[in-house]
């Protein structure tokens, strides 16, 4: 597998993040995973939370950098990154398993016996520019709400290839009562990228929002996508959401936010 240069270990020796071309606010370096300190920052992320136009004035020259932005909640029951309890050491590579086989897997393991899976849904891709303005969109609605399930949202900068790989590169175990190998969750969310459009704009302990630029737009749709939406993250519809698939689907028509979290 190959990978890019690590350049958080620059912001070390220069915090402000010059010499890779960005103007950083005062932040953090994260290398503390569950098993102690990583042998390189796995993020960095604001002291302060995330102001207006934020995500779109530092998103630029981050990836320019080989730095992707994300929203990280520093206020949770769990406290901010550092206290997550990373598994870098644990994950694989998104780019090796498939996204309808790791769907499929799912499904068997938490569908009723005798629902069948019916496979990937057909999506509507997006182009790039509106990929990108979602998410900044969303990123600046999250940091102003700050929703009781995403109290502090701080700015963030991942090293990773793309957007759906944001999960991985950090070894995040928000999901691991349900799936150990986050990468496989992100191979689903690369596929959500190439078929909707969307793009990982928060992490919380054990919350993933992400930005859809084209969402399903009619219900026979959305009924086909949720099965997806259930395989990747059961408790978002027994838990957290209304029980069953045919109401969560209604849910999803034309809905821009799609918010998953995992007990």
């Amino acid at each position: 597998m190959a990978t890019l240069p690590n350049p958080l270990p620059l912001l070390a020796s220069d915090p402000s993040g010059r010499a890779a071309g960005l103007r950083l606010p005062p932040g953090r370096l994260v290398d503390m995973t569950l098993d102690g300190p990583w042998h390189e920052p796995l993020l960095w992320y604001a002291d302060t939370p995330a102001g207006p136009g934020s995500w779109s004035k530092l998103g630029g020259p981050a990836a320019r950098a080989g730095l992707l932005p994300v929203l990280v909640d520093a206020a949770g029951a769990h406290g901010g990154p550092e206290h997550w309890e990373l598994i870098p050491g644990e994950v694989s590579y998104p780019g090796d398993h498939d996204p309808e086989t790791v769907l499929a897997e799912c499904w068997e393991a938490c569908a009723d016996e005798g629902e069948e899976w019916l496979g990937l849904c057909a999506g509507r891709p997006a182009a790039g520019a509106e990929t990108g303005a979602r998410a900044a969109g969303t990123a600046e609605a999250l940091a102003a709400e700050c929703p009781a399930w995403f109290k502090d949202p701080r700015l963030a900068l991942v090293p990773a290839r793309r957007s759906a790989d944001v999960p991985a590169a950090i070894g995040w175990a928000g999901p691991l009562n349900h799936e150990n190998d986050v990468a496989r969750l992100c191979a689903v969310l690369r596929s959500w990228e190439d078929r909707f459009g969307i793009r990982v704009v928060g992490l919380g302990f054990d919350v993933l929002v992400v930005s859809v630029a084209a969402p399903p737009v009619s219900l026979p749709e959305a009924e086909e996508l949720a099965a997806e939406h259930f395989a990747f993250c059961p408790d978002n519809v027994w838990q957290r959401g209304p029980g069953t698939l045919e109401a969560y689907a209604r849910g999803l028509v034309g809905e821009h936010v799609w918010t998953f979290w995992w007990d």
